[in-house]
């Protein structure tokens, strides 16, 4: 049974900075293409970011490219997801998740007010 747990989530002021981290069970890490995706209040699932299993192949939602930086270790079986220069926008739950699956996480909750 593949498991996810994510961490890393906080309160932050806009501009600030997070790193959230999920490690993942179950499964060969290393074969799966890994994704990040959010749930803001209200608002249904957004695709944020993904990784191919290698890392060599990466892709971001256009709003935050040039903000957050998706990244793994394979040896640790973890996906990370940097985000810098926060904005309220990107207020919500954040969940990863093997890519192309519907399995997730329980999600870390991201909060940017001032």
């Amino acid at each position: 049974e593949v498991q996810l747990v994510e961490s890393g989530g906080g309160l932050v002021q806009p501009g600030g900075s997070l790193n959230l981290s999920c490690v993942l069970s179950g499964f060969t890490f290393s074969e799966l293409s890994m994704s990040w995706v959010r749930q803001a209040p209200g608002k249904g699932i957004e695709w944020v970011a993904s990784i191919s299993g290698g890392g060599s192949a990466i892709d971001y939602l256009d709003s935050v490219k040039g903000r957050f930086t998706i990244s793994r270790d394979n040896a640790k079986s973890t996906v990370y997801l940097q985000l810098n220069s926060l904005k309220t926008e990107d207020t919500a739950m954040y969940y990863c998740k093997p890519t192309g699956w519907s399995t997730r996480g329980q999600g870390t909750q991201v909060t940017v007010s001032s």
